[in-house]
């Protein structure tokens, strides 16, 4: 029994999601820098355009799951929790988990880049103004009034269209509630969405096949562009210090887990891996939705906290991009010689906590609110350009840190409940 458990303990991984998933990783970078070493720049960037569109497609395969899994999933939950005041008390714990999360995330960024001050004494002189454009032109859209209108939708076509997470949120929580007002009669199309969803988690088995060819034509179009080694010396410190600030993040994120999950915590670990995984070599936390909801509800928490809690963390609760936010708003001020006093650096973590939240869908978020960020304190918006030949890099760990916090958040809330449940029934 021994011998038979030891010879087949390698080949489960290597033949497993997660094993594939690396080696497509491994192979893409080697690709990649290869590439970049033996072709020209123009044939390298025609390459990396034509190898991204793997994971584009594997991107777009993914997104086409989110609309109907976060509408039928969020609207079972609602109508299995039963009324407003279980919707309400759930919803209250989730925000104010979502909350102290990404204070203490912006917190972290904020006392790293201060401690370390990677932006002092850096030379401007290389940095192409003119590729932070296309983001600084998206700041001119991101005022309160327009955050007000991004939130509610004023059609659920249109929010599914284009998969505003946060819209659909709010379409679905109305309607779940309007479901579970009316009582047993609804119960036909609650049953249709349960199947739905059921549906569609089983064509997510389907769409991960394809994760492994995603992450290898994300990685390998990347480093066919980049000079690793000249990105390496010039981004040294920034880089190295975000990864201090992440690393900091995560060991509180697990320790916190730990705090709250016990010996449980390494078992959603080891649930969430290949989540992780595809994030990381994506860059993308939303590619990773569907699967996330699977493996949590593989790990025991109940369906219909996960079907609630993961759709508002992806919309509330980025501790990744949080930490990013406000070490690279401060960044840039410290590369313009600019000095921010610690009231005024508050000032802006809370700005920032208020923008940033709701827009998960948009494409570079991050970079999006901190740009409008440093306009509101007469931050040059330009200085996007120090850090945009670097991001992708950052947004890997962003977005992998993402995933960990939602998976906590919804793994701790839904053993609140249970705790709830055992002592409401003795």
């Amino acid at each position: 029994m021994t011998a038979t458990t030891t010879t087949n303990t390698k080949p489960s991984f290597f033949k497993g999601l997660t094993g594939q998933i690396l080696i497509a990783m491994l192979l893409g970078a080697v690709l990649g820098v290869t590439i970049h070493n033996t072709v020209s720049a123009e044939g390298a960037l025609e390459f990396s355009a034509k190898i991204k569109m793997l994971a584009t497609i594997f991107i777009r395969l993914v997104q086409m799951i989110i609309s109907p899994l976060v509408f039928t999933t969020l609207v079972v939950g609602i109508a299995k929790l039963g009324d407003i005041k279980a919707v309400g008390r759930i919803g209250g714990k989730a925000l104010g988990w979502f909350f102290t999360a990404s204070f203490i995330s912006l917190l972290i960024g904020m006392f790293y880049v201060n401690l370390l001050e990677p932006g002092v004494g850096l030379n401007l002189s290389n940095v192409d103004l003119a590729t932070a454009t296309d983001v600084t032109a998206k700041t001119q859209s991101l005022s309160f009034e327009n955050f007000i209108e991004h939130i509610v939708p004023k059609s659920i076509f249109e929010a599914m269209a284009t998969n505003e997470i946060l819209q659909i949120v709010i379409f679905s929580i109305f309607f779940g509630l309007a479901a579970a007002s009316i009582g047993d009669h609804v119960k036909p199309v609650i049953s249709f969405l349960d199947k739905t969803s059921h549906i569609v988690l089983k064509m997510v088995n389907f769409v991960m096949k394809f994760a492994p060819i995603g992450v290898f034509g994300a990685i390998a179009g990347v480093f066919a562009v980049r000079d690793f080694q000249e990105l390496a010396i010039t981004y040294f410190k920034f880089f190295g210090s975000f990864l201090v600030g992440i690393s900091t993040l995560w060991v509180i994120l697990i320790l916190v887990g730990y705090l709250f999950l016990g010996k449980r915590m390494k078992t959603l670990l080891q649930h969430i891996v290949s989540p992780l995984i595809i994030a990381f070599g994506t860059t993308s936390s939303e590619a990773v939705f569907p699967k996330l909801t699977e493996e949590l509800e593989r790990f025991g928490v109940k369906d219909k906290i996960v079907s609630f809690m993961l759709p508002l963390g992806y919309s509330f609760n980025l501790d990744g991009s949080m930490m990013y936010m406000t070490f690279a708003g401060i960044f840039i001020a410290q590369a313009y010689g600019i000095h921010l006093d610690y009231p005024t650096q508050f000032t802006m973590l809370f700005v920032l906590m208020l923008t940033s939240k709701g827009i998960a869908g948009v494409p570079r978020a991050s970079l999006v609110v901190v740009a409008a960020t440093c306009g509101m304190f007469d931050i040059p918006i330009e200085g996007i350009a120090l850090i945009l030949p670097i991001d992708h890099f950052c947004d890997m760990f962003r977005s992998a840190t993402n995933v960990l916090g939602n998976a906590l958040a919804t793994s701790v809330v839904g053993k609140w409940e249970d705790e709830k449940e055992n002592l409401v029934v003795e």
